[in-house]
């Protein structure tokens, strides 16, 4: 009787399929609970502590947040610096913050921002990238908007744009006004700081490029 070769036993491949099947179960279950770890929301203490996180707690928003560039990784950073004053006050609570943040993203996501923005990768690419806006130089004591709006800080001038867009033309796909409301502003302006502050891995790409985004004040 000729030898059957090891490539035409259907046993081979039964077996085959059923070590790569579970092997693959118990990689994507491990990278699942690893992804798990990685994006879980961090906390005060942490940040009180200088434990870097990927994705810091709410009260980052009492922290001053720049782009700098990270050598071995090859691209910019979100980093977490000093106290920093936001609409006045740079010691709000867990609550208070984690409630900004929320109101932020619900505000996000009625009035749609998505149908033109991209936020975290997801939305349109009919207006800017959101994701790292806060970090945007323009909205800084020295850019465009800041001066373009009149007010004294970033977080005035980017919830005074968002309450009255058309006063101030900045792009030739205006956008529009959407009724946001002063509380509703001050949500958006916080949950854009917290997206900033979140370490995406060098995305958006071409954020960085901008003149002053690196090193930004």
């Amino acid at each position: 009787m000729a030898n059957k070769s090891v490539w035409s036993d259907n046993r081979f491949w039964q077996r085959s399929a059923t070590w790569v099947t579970g092997f693959a179960s118990v990689l994507l279950i491990w990278l699942t609970f690893d992804t798990s770890a990685q994006i879980s929301m961090g906390d005060d203490a942490d940040l009180k502590n200088g434990v870097t996180k990927r994705v810091p707690g709410p009260t980052v928003i009492n922290y001053k947040i720049t782009y700098e560039m990270d050598a071995k990784r090859g691209h910019e950073v979100p980093v977490i610096g000093e106290k920093e004053k936001f609409f006045g006050r740079d010691d709000y609570s867990e609550e208070e913050a984690g409630a900004l943040l929320h109101l932020g993203k619900l505000g996000s996501q009625a009035k749609n921002c998505m149908d033109c923005h991209t936020l975290l990768g997801n939305g349109a690419y009919y207006a800017p990238d959101l994701t790292k806006s806060w970090l945007d130089p323009a909205w800084g004591p020295e850019g465009s908007m800041q001066s373009m709006t009149g007010k004294d800080t970033k977080e005035e001038a980017m919830a005074e744009f968002l309450q009255h867009p058309s006063q101030y033309p900045t792009h030739a796909r205006m956008m529009p006004n959407l009724g946001i409301t002063a509380a509703e502003a001050k949500g958006l302006v916080a949950f854009l700081k917290h997206m900033s502050s979140i370490d995406t891995n060098g995305f958006p790409r071409n954020f960085g490029k901008i003149q002053g985004a690196v090193h930004g004040k």
